[in-house]
């Protein structure tokens, strides 16, 4: 997955960097850029002499439009200190944390590669049926296990965010950030990207309707594409992607690991990841059931989810989704996009935003409102 490099980075300043402060990185190294990663531009790393890979991941050139966003050294941060605070969780080894824009352009850092497979579709194409279940059963256990860690109990974990409130703040965060995209304009045309239609609406709904507060340390981005599973067993070894991880309602990567159920019910089943004509529920062998996977859940959880807690996560899960669709569009405007495909999300918004709609409509109607 990984092949030609869109964002160049200065290999003699990058080696001169890791000779004198990563010592355990084998030099020299070539470079090539993955082809996924729509936030931050990753690289693989190996080395000529001992074939050792690594992993970069970078905050993209430029001036950025979200300090929120691309917050690479976070997502160092909390690999380093989940690392401490729970052993068993798959996740890889993080090397260093570079804060000096003047060695490869942006802050970056590097962590362990992890040689295993890695599936854009989550019908997960190409195994058998029996490992099909079980790893989704694996993606789901592992996300509980992720859930159960407390982050008072490390001294680490404290700071990555407050312990209650969290769907508040994301309301007020995705306002501002869908706010500032919406101005962008494409430095060729001068076109603003443009608001998300009937978002400010979304948004007042979900503030007078918020679920009842849980706490935990949550991934921010837990989906299938997101892990990486052994090459031969149907297990979890590695969770990627990591910046949008905080201290927050473990509903939000529930729905978000869920998403493509919903999706698969829609016309548009597309709109967020690859291509998922496989992924049909009830239909494609071995795949369980929504429910099924909410109940392997709230087995390994302790968390029973209840069907209006799961409506109103699903709804508020599409409308955040459309603020990340259309962060995309507008780093193409921009010309900092990271993924090659990152063109092909602008008419995924409005998408979503209808989504968002059809499952607040769910959660009305189960309190008759």
């Amino acid at each position: 997955m990984a092949g030609p490099i869109r964002h160049p980075i200065p290999l003699d300043s990058l080696t001169a960097y890791l000779r004198k402060n990563v010592p355990e990185i084998n030099l020299p190294l070539t470079i090539q850029q993955f082809g996924y990663g729509q936030s931050n531009p990753t690289y693989l790393l190996t080395s000529s002499g001992t074939g050792a890979k690594y992993v970069l991941r970078k905050k993209p050139p430029g001036k950025l439009l979200s300090k929120t966003a691309h917050q690479v050294e976070r997502e160092y941060k909390v690999l380093k200190a989940l690392s401490e605070a729970a052993q068993d969780l798959p996740i890889p080894k993080v090397y260093c944390l570079c804060e000096d824009a003047d060695v490869v352009g942006s802050a970056f850092y590097i962590m362990e590669f992890l040689d295993g497979r890695i599936f854009e579709d989550p019908a997960l194409p190409g195994v058998t049926v029996e490992e099909r279940t079980a790893m989704w059963k694996s993606a789901v256990a592992t996300l509980a296990s992720l859930h159960k860690i407390r982050p008072e109990e490390y001294a680490a974990l404290k700071s990555f965010g407050k312990p209650s409130g969290f769907y508040g703040r994301q309301i007020q965060t995705l306002s501002a950030i869908e706010a500032a995209q919406a101005v962008t304009k494409d430095v060729a045309t001068g076109i603003e990207v443009g608001k998300i239609p009937r978002f400010n609406e979304a948004m007042k709904f979900f503030s007078a309707t918020q679920p009842r507060d849980r706490s935990t340390v949550i991934h921010g981005d837990y989906k299938i594409d997101n892990l990486v599973f052994h090459k031969t067993e149907p297990r979890v070894i590695g969770i990627l992607d990591w910046e949008l991880s905080t201290i927050g309602h473990p509903l939000s990567d529930v729905s978000n690991l869920l998403s493509p159920y919903q999706l698969a019910l829609e016309a548009g089943a597309s709109v967020m990841s690859g291509e998922t004509k496989d992924f049909i529920p009830g239909a494609t062998p071995g795949l369980p059931s929504r429910q099924q996977a909410i109940e392997w859940y709230g087995q390994a959880s302790g968390w029973n989810i209840l069907p209006s807690e799961m409506y109103w996560g699903d709804a508020f899960g599409f409308c955040r989704n459309s603020v990340i669709t259309q962060g995309i569009t507008a780093r193409v405007a921009r010309r900092q996009a990271s993924s090659a495909k990152a063109g092909t999300y602008a008419e995924r918004t409005p998408k979503l935003v209808a989504l968002a709609w059809k499952y607040a409509s769910n959660y009305y109607h189960i309190y008759d409102l």
